[in-house]
């Protein structure tokens, strides 16, 4: 039984952990590709920065589902029998 929970404790940190690893480095790759793009053409800027935040909300939208199943798996437990 503490096999299990520590398994899925280890589970969780995981989850949230390259969850937020790949949002940084979505978001990072993304702002520079924002500004590449905007110093090409300034004309297109506010276009350009109303996507890039919708798309920044998509991203962290991602981690947020990422680290609610992980407080799933946290608090109610599917993989234990008690």
């Amino acid at each position: 039984m503490e096999n299990v929970l520590g398994l899925v404790a280890l589970a969780c940190g995981l989850i949230v952990g390259l969850g937020a690893i790949g949002a940084s480095i979505g978001i990072a790759l993304m702002g520079g590709k924002f500004l590449e793009s905007s110093a090409r053409q300034p004309e297109l800027m506010n276009e350009l920065q109303t996507k890039m935040f919708v798309l920044a909300g998509l991203i962290d939208a991602a981690f947020l589902i990422g680290v609610a199943i992980a407080l799933l798996f946290a608090f109610a437990n599917p993989f234990t029998l008690a």
